[in-house]
C-alpha cells in the first residue's frame, strides 16, 4: 500500500469530503492502539482501537505488521483500517449516532469499539 502515513482523500457525496490517516503505536500507558483519523474543513475525528486484555474477545496487530491496521474479534470478525470503504462504513455509523462534529466543531475521540459491530455489519453486506 506505500506510504500508509499519507492523508487520503474518502469523497462521502458531493459536498462532504474527509481526509484521512491511519496510524498504529503503542501509547504511554503501554497499550497499542490503531487510530483512523479523519479531517474536514479543520475539524478532527478520531476513531481510536485499543488493544484488549487476551480474555477481552477484541485484538489488533499491536505493532506486528501481519494484518497491519486490521481490528478483530473472537467471533471472526475482521475490518481493515486501510480500506476506504471500512473508513466510510465507520463515519456513517458515526453519523447516524451524530457523534461527528459539526462545523468548526471540536476535536473527538471515539471509541472504534463501540461502533465495531455495525460497521462489519455494514461491511458484509
Amino acid at each position: 500500500m506505500g506510504n500508509d502515513r499519507r492523508q487520503r482523500r474518502l469523497v462521502m457525496d458531493d459536498l462532504t469530503t474527509w481526509l484521512w490517516s491511519h496510524r498504529q503505536k503503542r501509547g504511554r500507558d503501554g497499550v497499542w492502539r490503531d487510530a483512523l483519523t479523519l479531517y474536514q474543513n479543520g475539524v478532527r475525528v478520531r476513531f481510536v482501537f485499543r488493544a484488549g486484555a487476551p480474555d477481552s474477545g477484541r485484538w489488533t496487530t499491536e505493532g506486528g505488521y501481519w494484518y497491519e491496521g486490521c481490528v478483530g474479534d473472537d467471533r471472526g470478525n475482521l475490518l481493515n483500517l486501510r480500506e476506504p470503504g471500512v473508513v466510510r462504513a465507520l463515519v456513517e455509523a458515526a453519523g447516524r449516532r451524530a457523534l461527528l462534529p459539526g462545523p468548526g466543531g471540536r476535536p473527538v475521540e471515539l471509541d472504534g469499539w463501540e461502533l465495531f459491530p455495525a460497521v462489519v455489519a455494514a461491511a458484509d453486506g
